[in-house]
């Protein structure tokens, strides 16, 4: 199937390289604001076709887009697509608003479109083996989800630029690109909170560079921590009264090692290629688009999933202070 890439940087090209391992996709067009930075980044993978009208590109006949481009962009982006007929998946987070994310999962629905968030996560083949041993640390006693990794942007900022990732304008910062990752396993493993407590830093630009929450359940407190100056070495862990589930990587879930109460490790889940994991989400969004009754029951929990995961999003910005100029949906 033939698709577009909104978007040049580097998880664009991630993206694509994964598309290509399934055998399903074919790359066909690229936008970007500026010629000749969508010929550079077409040349990588072959393709010459770019587009810097976006109006041009809903007209074409290409029948599914993948949106790359800051946050900010996410809403008014697919919203044109998904109102031209095309399939989207966009990058997380899908919009900056539970209320936007609703609208446009409505319209897609309305038009029997598949729109769906990349998330790695929920898309990979050894998901179920971390559930699996989730189960085998019995009753969760206590969770600590964490994702601080130094901005290779952190540099540029310093000198006195002002990356993306770091301008509040793009809907941008520690939570919305880190913080749901950890937010993502939360709602899916645990469900939606009793109540939120959060805090965050913020850069002078008005960016947060790291955020902590504290998401209340019944009988134990989960503890989310991202932040973009630094980087951690010791990963995220679920504790529970039989074992403890280590999770080096929270937004891949791979080398995973189960702990029983003996601290004896198990290994769950071993390494993985960054496209290989991003193949496994397009594989997913071409599997939903192809086959949509076998899919559907799938499809709409991941589309639930989303739904709540942008609202606990919400809420963790309302707590710590963090806004964005502009108002984007």
């Amino acid at each position: 199937m033939r698709y577009a890439v909104i978007g040049t940087g580097w998880i664009a090209g991630s993206y694509i390289q994964g598309a290509a391992r399934t055998g399903h996709w074919e790359l066909a067009a690229v936008y970007s604001r500026k010629k000749e930075t969508g010929l550079a980044f077409g040349e990588k993978y072959g393709v010459s076709t770019v587009y810097t009208n976006l109006e041009e590109l809903a007209a074409s006949d290409i029948p599914a887009v993948y949106i790359a481009s800051p946050n900010a962009f996410h809403y008014e982006q697919s919203r044109m697509m998904l109102e031209a007929g095309k399939h989207v998946i966009c990058e997380k987070p899908i919009t900056v608003t539970p209320e936007g994310y609703e609208e446009l999962r409505e319209l897609a629905a309305k038009k029997g479109l598949i729109y769906m968030e990349a998330i790695m996560m929920l898309h990979q083949p050894h998901l179920g083996a971390v559930e699996d041993a989730l189960q085998k640390i019995g009753k969760v006693t206590s969770a600590r989800l964490d994702f601080c990794q130094l901005s290779s942007k952190y540099p540029a900022y310093l000198r006195g630029e002002l990356p993306n990732i770091f301008n509040p304008q793009m809907a941008t910062g520690s939570l919305m690109d880190l913080g749901i990752y950890c937010v993502y396993p939360a709602a899916a493993w645990f469900g939606m909170p009793e109540s939120i407590t959060a805090k965050a830093d913020f850069l002078p630009t008005g960016a947060d560079i790291s955020c902590a929450a504290i998401l209340s359940y019944p009988d134990f407190q989960a503890v989310l921590h991202c932040c973009k100056n630094a980087q951690s070495r010791l990963g995220s862990e679920i504790m529970g009264e039989e074992g403890t589930l280590v999770l080096p990587s929270i937004s891949q879930l791979t080398e995973a090692v189960l702990y029983d109460k003996a601290g004896t490790p198990t290994p769950i889940t071993g390494s993985a290629e960054k496209d290989a994991l991003m193949g496994n989400e397009a594989a997913d969004f071409y599997r939903y688009i192809t086959d949509p009754a076998g899919s559907r029951e799938e499809y709409e929990k991941a589309g639930e999933l989303a739904f709540q995961v942008s609202s606990v999003m919400e809420q963790i910005r309302r707590q710590a202070g963090i806004s964005f100029p502009g108002g984007s949906k």
